[in-house]
């Protein structure tokens, strides 16, 4: 499996597939490159590198206190570095459109477009805190089978999804052992995600707007308990040129398969 070297000497697992322009895809806090297993298929066309962060799917893990995501995006420019990529495109999904507009304050001159699955300047407290119920945490379920049936049940933002996609998401996030699930993930990032939280919030929305040029793309849970219905309104009034879609039926995140999500994104990736 590829992987590339940290500057602290992780090693960071990527995957590199398909050729054309380089599209990065950045997944979410406590998930890997498997979170755009659904939307690769519809991209293709495209070269499509899907890093795991530090502590996170196949990478090395490392010192909790650099679980951030100035961090992480010094990572992600030392994996376009090894690539030899001078510019990439970024679908973020959640924390991947945070490090992606940190991108934009560091290196804007390497971004060719940025899509943002769910996530945008403004953080609603509500998500935050229910992703503390979880988060670090293994599932109680045993199997992936079971773990499934409890998001059927439980993940009451989304409806109308079938049992096979949720089976395929817990495969992605947890292993499953002889003692149950595991997290495919450094439980510790719990503790600098709480930290973080314990601090005065960061105006994000001078970030934003530093991608002042870049083509934007939003896609949007209608039910997201993360990314208001405000929040997505005032980034499409301060940028009235982006693409955007709400998905019926989801909360956070988007499959990025959906019929809208798949709009935004060919409408999107036309401008790369």
């Amino acid at each position: 499996m590829p992987h590339y070297r940290s500057a602290d000497g992780l090693s960071l697992h990527f995957t590199d597939e398909g050729t054309g322009t380089p599209i990065l895809c950045l997944p979410g806090l406590t998930r890997n490159g498997r979170d755009f297993d659904h939307v690769a298929p519809h991209l293709s066309g495209f070269r499509l590198i899907r890093p795991d962060y530090r502590g996170r799917g196949g990478s090395d893990r490392s010192d909790p206190a650099t679980y951030t995501i100035p961090q992480e995006t010094q990572d992600v420019l030392a994996l376009m570095d090894h690539l030899g990529l001078e510019k990439a495109a970024i679908l973020g999904t959640s924390r991947g459109g945070l490090i992606a507009m940190v991108m934009g304050a560091l290196a804007r001159d390497r971004l060719l477009g940025v899509a943002f699955n769910d996530i945008g300047p403004d953080i609603a407290k509500t998500g935050m805190d229910m992703i503390m119920t979880y988060l670090g945490i293994p599932p109680p379920q045993k199997t992936w089978a079971a773990a499934a049936e409890a998001r059927a049940k439980y993940w009451t933002a989304f409806e109308d999804v079938p049992m096979d996609r949720w089976l395929a998401e817990v495969r992605g996030q947890f292993d499953q052992t002889a003692d149950g699930l595991t997290l495919r993930y450094d439980p510790r990032l719990r503790d600098t995600v709480a930290a973080s939280l314990a601090l005065p919030p960061i105006d994000l929305w001078p970030l934003f707007d530093g991608l002042a040029g870049v083509p934007l793309a939003l896609i949007r849970g209608a039910n997201s308990d993360l990314l208001t219905t405000r929040t997505a309104d005032e980034m499409s009034r301060r940028r009235p040129d982006m693409i955007r879609a709400d998905v019926p039926g989801r909360g956070h995140v988007p499959f990025l398969d959906e019929p809208q999500a798949l709009g935004v994104l060919h409408r999107w990736t036309d401008l790369l």
